[in-house]
């Protein structure tokens, strides 16, 4: 997290961060990080680190949650440690931010793919480069498995 710190809406950088969800806890399903997401309207932190022990994940400016339509502000990015931090900010040519269902929740996207997503059990998602933050793959690979996901709020 503090690497993240200078990255964060200026905002937020003096705010305490509190670990909402995570999958070595509260197990390995999308439905109940919903549930335990923080307050909302609340900021998060979507934290993975998959089986090739990489290390990426996204920040959202809301509320992690089940939704229709997409949302989001500008203010959400993707990142990955690999072996240091790279950020990839909003483009600006949509706005297609994060959007989630009991199966599936995607962040990024245009032209069919996702910038970041995870299947409703957790246990596998993918990465492609996307229109929304121009990023690269985020894993080693397009696909991964995940190995430990936290989610992290403001109290």
């Amino acid at each position: 997290l503090p690497q993240l710190g200078p990255h964060l809406p200026p905002r937020l950088t003096q705010q305490p961060w509190h670990l909402l969800y995570c999958t070595g806890r509260d197990g390995f399903s999308l439905r109940t990080l919903y549930r335990c997401g923080g307050k909302t309207g609340s900021p998060a932190l979507l934290l993975i680190r998959d089986t090739e022990a990489q290390a990426f994940g996204a920040f959202s400016a809301t509320t992690i949650r089940c939704s229709n339509g997409f949302y989001g502000t500008r203010e959400n990015f993707l990142f990955s440690f690999s072996p240091d931090l790279k950020v990839f900010r909003w483009t600006g040519r949509n706005n297609f931010f994060m959007k989630g269902d009991v199966d599936l929740l995607m962040v990024g996207g245009g032209s069919g793919r996702f910038g970041l997503w995870l299947d409703g059990y957790l246990h596998h998602g993918g990465s492609h480069p996307c229109e929304t933050f121009d990023n690269e793959t985020l894993s080693s690979r397009g696909e991964f498995c995940v190995q430990d996901l936290e989610v992290w709020g403001l109290a």
